[in-house]
């Protein structure tokens, strides 16, 4: 397993000048191709799509199958509610809310998201007590304004006060760029997203709260004798979709992020800034499609596996393998002879002490020139500091190594 040594930083306990990324090619996949077998379908042709903004990946690895303009900034619409709903999980999963909690539906909901407001509403009565379980499905089936600022005054007081929640959890999650300025995602500038970040959203809410995720594949619900079919067009079209939500406004277009399973493989697609509802569905539906058509999952690293190995400084052993704790698959096209190259990524020497479970560094799975794959990898066991001897051994090496890229770099 070769091991490059480039610019970094990060490796507590170390003089700055010797810290190194280390990159190890795992020359088995790098030299490898997943060939299809006499009975696969032709290779899958380069998907285009009118969507601005679109990816699809396949929801237990993470695996892109496609993207275009995924991390750029876009205004989400009611997307948003997606990062309502997680903050609304997380609560009660925490055990910080009860779903049987009921909140008073107040006039700044009722008139900002209500029937007053003419957009899309629960049409819970004002001055009215709503329980959350309720507020939730009214979020997420009826795509109601007033059930999100309800929610979001009960939880927090106000809607300004529940946005800053949304963006610290969003953050919490690994969302690094996504930012929310309201409950609702009525349009505000201060609200922007990337469909590769809600597509991350959409596969931590089924993981993290399968029981909450049935609720988006419901067909209808009613509230206040007001009978409502769910806005998402795909549940109804025979392709596995059970969820997750649409959004449209003058400012971002008509988007969806869904989900559908076929065959035991699931697939998250998101697509935004689409000219009208009818061209939302039918691209984010070829999208899928063609993922499903196309792709076929291969099992790489077992659960537990050794995928690589860290180098560590001051420890009782030179070296910690590293695992992952979760199966690692990767869509790869059928029928295709296509280049896949896996790499273990970190910041060492690791320090020693280290525990088991600690996570070290990163897999990163690239598939011709594009990076779709990106895995944490964990130490498989814990290592303890190391003697006096190994410890001025280590100390010793990593001076003629820092000796040494001094003078590279000076010549």
């Amino acid at each position: 397993m070769a091991e490059a040594d480039l610019q970094g930083a990060g490796a507590p306990n170390l003089p700055a000048a010797r810290l190194r990324t280390f990159v190890a090619a795992l020359a088995f996949l790098a030299a490898c191709t997943f060939a299809g077998d006499g009975n696969a379908q032709k290779p899958p042709e380069q998907f285009q799509t009118a969507a601005p903004h679109a990816i699809l990946i396949e929801a237990e690895s993470g695996s892109v199958l496609f993207e275009k303009a995924a991390d750029q900034l876009t205004y989400p619409a009611s997307l948003a509610k997606l990062m309502t709903a997680e903050v609304v999980f997380h609560e009660i999963k925490e055990g910080r809310l009860d779903p049987e909690t009921e909140f008073v539906v107040s006039e700044n909901a009722w008139r900002r998201g209500g029937a007053p407001a003419g957009g899309s509403a629960m049409f819970a009565a004002v001055h009215s007590k709503v329980r959350v379980i309720d507020l939730l499905h009214g979020v997420i089936v009826q795509s109601g304004n007033d059930a999100c600022i309800t929610l979001a005054e009960g939880m927090a007081g106000n809607e300004a006060a529940f946005a800053e929640m949304m963006t610290k959890r969003a953050r919490e999650i690994g969302l690094t760029r996504s930012r929310f300025a309201n409950s609702t995602g009525l349009h505000d500038p201060n609200e922007q997203v990337t469909m590769r970040e809600l597509a991350k959203l959409a596969q931590h809410i089924m993981r993290t709260y399968p029981e909450y995720y049935k609720i988006y594949g419901e067909r209808e619900f009613t509230w206040n004798k007001i009978r409502q079919q769910n806005r998402n067009p795909l549940l109804s079209m025979g392709m596995g979709v059970d969820g997750l939500k649409t959004g449209y406004t003058k400012e971002a277009g008509y988007g969806i992020v869904a989900s559908a399973l076929q065959n035991g493989l699931r697939l998250i697609v998101a697509v935004n800034g689409l000219k009208t509802a009818k061209e939302r569905a039918d691209e984010a539906r070829k999208m899928l499609d063609w993922g499903f058509r196309g792709f076929e999952s291969r099992l790489l690293f077992a659960e537990g596996e050794r995928v690589g190995d860290a180098k560590l400084y001051g420890g009782a052993k030179g070296r910690v393998a590293l695992t992952s704790d979760r199966p690692i698959r990767l869509l790869v096209p059928r029928g295709t002879n296509e280049k896949i190259v896996a790499r273990v990524v970190y910041m060492g020497p690791v320090s020693a002490p280290i525990e088991e479970g600690q996570q070290i560094g990163q897999l990163k799975i690239s598939r011709g020139e594009n990076l779709v794959l990106e895995v944490p990898l964990q130490a498989s066991e814990s290592v303890p500091k190391g003697n006096l001897t190994q410890r001025a051994f280590d100390a010793a090496t990593e001076l003629v190594v820092g000796l040494f890229r001094a003078g590279a770099e000076r010549l």
